[in-house]
């Protein structure tokens, strides 16, 4: 294990590195896809009501390997065919556009829950001051769901940290695939899949820790 340490110490912190700037691109536009579908999902208005939940049951009920190979293989394909040979995704921008999707899929339902779990009267409150719809959601029942979704966003985050993992089948250079590379090399598997597995630990087994230390002052600020 040391040896794997001493010679391929830096390949595996690029590798880390990597891995938390794909998680942290997929979660960001994942926030803004999931906003999106979420505000659809709790209006009044059923062909948005429709767009969302097919949105969402869409790409929820696709696995998220076969979401990477269709964007990173099919979707070039399909661009290159209509004229555009020249069309190429690489590796990080394939898994972060499958990652966001995915993920938006599942934060679309976070923040339904969320808005859904701050009463109604609050909305009915800032509508009978003269707000509208819009300025009563961003302002008065947003920034109270918010507090109900940051352990969920965490919790989600951690989820797609370890989905990264998939995405090694489309050649990103995330720690599993830096893993597969390093035992090849030096034949030592089990050692390099407990320093794998430890490096993911640390980093999940921390973002855990920080949930529950928001969720408890969260709780108590109530």
């Amino acid at each position: 294990m040391l040896m794997i340490l001493q010679r391929y110490g830096l390949m595996l912190v690029a590798a880390l590195g990597q891995t938390l700037l794909l998680t942290l691109l997929s979660l960001f536009f994942a926030m803004i896809i999931g906003m999106i579908f979420g505000l659809m999902n709790v209006g009044s208005n059923r062909v948005f009501n429709f767009i969302g939940t097919v949105y969402v049951d869409a790409v929820r009920g696709v696995p998220l390997i076969v979401l990477a190979y269709f964007i990173y293989f099919g979707v070039p394909a399909a661009i290159q065919g209509i004229g555009f040979e020249t069309f190429r995704l690489t590796a990080l921008q394939a898994g972060t556009i499958a990652l966001s999707m995915n993920c938006g899929a599942y934060m679309a339902e976070i923040i339904r829950a969320g808005i859904q779990s701050v009463d109604r009267g609050q909305m009915e409150a800032g509508r009978s001051l003269g707000l509208t719809y819009g300025s009563s959601m961003a302002l008065i029942v947003v920034p109270q769901a918010i507090r109900t979704m940051i352990p969920s966003i965490i919790n989600q985050f951690i989820i797609t940290l370890k989905d990264t993992s998939i995405l090694s089948v489309i050649g990103f250079p995330e720690l599993t695939n830096v893993g597969k590379t390093i035992m090849g090399n030096t034949f030592m598997a089990l050692q390099t899949w407990a320093i794998i597995g430890i490096m993911y630990m640390v980093v999940i087994v921390t973002l855990s820790k920080l949930s529950k230390k928001l969720e408890r002052r969260i709780n108590r600020g109530r």
